[in-house]
């Protein structure tokens, strides 16, 4: 079994401008050291290039792989191409790739774009095989839906051995669908284990989450409510994107009930699963929460269920990865791995 963690960047709009090159040269140190594979990288209008911040995460360490999200509505297939093979040309790094097929709604109606759903999932399968073609090096010819190209090529070549992972949201239909049809990873937003039955869950390929674990249970427990504390304003906008969003993974969320607090009974451990910052509107995924061995035998539930890849919420600080890694270590340890 194989198992690859990336972290996630922050993002320009939550850091001083002043302190936001510091910020991610930080978080891509503290990630390699935790063991992160690479680092997710946000794109969307009110924030800064995800590129140009890669480059940042780069520089500052010797082996992570920014994982790039890229928006086909933001860049042609061959500009997207070329900045792979030219920051592998530079660096002798891999850069991976997060394809998007949605985003903000609103970000959307503002460039101009009104595709549905699912002809979104369709657009970003033609425009990923048309970029993954030209990082092959092969000379691509398409008349496509989206993209008409004759006899493009790109370069500087990309090395077979940088090649790009490439990842894509795989919570709604559309979205498995276009990570078989292109090879990715598909990335979904979990539900409880201990709500879904085994036969009926979705095994394999990668899951979005936060992690806040600690040695003792009440202290993660703590640690989390500090974090994400209740937030009226924050339950306000929450409501308010679920009335313009067309995202299945948000709205699958919100169907599910309040999280769980921590019993009162003596000895007793709650579920790790937590939804308070989504309903906050202060992240965009799932926690788990509780006791390393709680949290690890959660994840550890995951592993055995084909999950391979882990992507993580923006972490605070060096010490939450180090809890983190903690909980992979003893999760990779109980399933053999």
């Amino acid at each position: 079994m194989s198992l690859t963690v990336y972290s996630t960047c922050p993002q320009s709009k939550d850091v001083a401008p002043g302190e936001y090159l510091a910020a991610v040269a930080a978080t891509a140190r503290w990630s390699e050291e935790a063991g992160c594979a690479g680092m997710l990288v946000y794109t969307d209008n009110s924030i800064a290039d995800p590129w140009l911040v890669s480059q940042t995460a780069i520089a500052a360490t010797e082996r992570l792989a920014p994982l790039v999200a890229v928006q086909p509505v933001y860049m042609h297939p061959y500009t997207a191409a070329s900045m792979v093979s030219s920051l592998a040309c530079l660096h002798g790094r891999s850069v991976h790739l997060n394809m998007l097929a949605g985003g903000f709604k609103n970000d959307l109606v503002a460039l101009g774009d009104d595709t549905e759903h699912d002809d979104r999932y369709t657009r970003t399968v033609e425009y990923t095989q048309i970029l993954t073609s030209l990082l092959r090096g092969e000379t691509v010819t398409r008349e496509g839906r989206w993209h008409q190209v004759q006899n493009l090529k790109l370069a500087p070549a990309c090395p077979p051995e940088l090649m790009p992972e490439v990842l894509i949201s795989g919570s709604s239909p559309a979205g498995r669908a276009a990570a078989a049809e292109i090879g990715a990873t598909p990335i979904r937003y979990p539900e409880p284990l201990a709500e879904t039955d085994p036969a009926d869950a979705p095994s394999g390929g990668g899951v979005r989450m936060g992690i806040i674990a600690r040695d003792d249970a009440d202290e993660a427990w703590r640690v989390a409510h500090e974090r994400f504390p209740a937030d009226r304003t924050g339950q306000v906008a929450h409501a308010m994107a679920m009335r313009v969003t067309d995202s299945h993974w948000h709205h699958q969320l919100a169907r599910r009930t309040k999280a769980p607090t921590p019993s009162a009974e003596l000895g007793a451990e709650p579920e790790p699963y937590w939804l308070g910052p989504f309903e906050n509107y202060q992240s965009f995924c799932p926690y788990l929460v509780g006791s390393h061995d709680r949290v690890a035998a959660e994840v550890a539930r995951y592993l055995e269920r084909g999950v391979e890849v882990f992507v993580l919420d923006i972490p605070p600080d060096a010490e939450e990865l180090g809890h983190a890694g903690e909980v992979f270590t003893r999760a990779t340890a109980a399933v053999g791995a």
